[in-house]
């Protein structure tokens, strides 16, 4: 009887440790995995930052491109671009007459504090708590940009949904600056 007890404890014992041994390996594996996606995750983030960015720059290009085309093609000239913004917000600053796009991101585009040219845009990077933030400028000094035909600014933040951003040049027009090429901005 004596030896009957001691290979069911033995037994026991063996499953037990099975168990042990069975929840140690699982927690050693999802601590495993939390390590390599707190590294992961934040280089994941930047790289899908910088795409971000970059499609930013490309409808500043575009948008920019389309200004001078409207303004070649004479008064009442009209552009439509169809985007969608991820991620950030366009502004249209007809007090100041410029176009700005500002993002927040893991991605150093730029040497901070420091402005770069690219083309007709100015592109800067700034610290932004753990962030970085992103600012592409466009001014359009010789042009008086209108939203909706008012001098208003509008911030167009990120949608599922594509914006319909209409570009219209709506003649030259006599400001206190001297007369300019009057460039009516509409979003839908």
């Amino acid at each position: 009887m004596l030896k009957g007890n001691l290979i069911k404890k033995t037994r026991k014992t063996k499953k037990a440790q099975v168990w042990v041994n069975t929840v140690v390996y699982t927690l050693i594996a999802f601590s495993l995995i939390a390590v390599v996606l707190a590294f992961a995750k934040p280089k994941i983030e930047e790289i899908q930052d910088k795409a971000v960015i970059e499609q930013s720059i490309s409808l500043m290009r575009d948008l920019d491109s389309t200004i001078m085309e409207i303004v070649q093609g004479g008064s009442g000239n009209k552009r439509v671009l169809e985007t969608s913004i991820k991620k950030g917000e366009l502004t249209i600053n007809s007090l100041e007459d410029e176009i700005n796009f500002e993002i927040e991101s893991r991605y150093v585009y730029s040497e901070q504090g420091t402005t770069i040219q690219d083309g007709n845009l100015k592109i800067k990077t700034e610290e932004f708590g753990d962030l970085n933030l992103v600012r592409i400028n466009r001014d359009y000094e010789n042009y008086n940009i209108t939203f909706n035909a008012k001098e208003e600014n509008k911030i167009i933040s990120k949608a599922a949904t594509p914006y319909k951003i209409s570009v219209w040049n709506r003649g030259k027009k006599e400001t206190g600056d001297g007369e300019k090429w009057h460039i009516d901005v509409e979003v839908s």
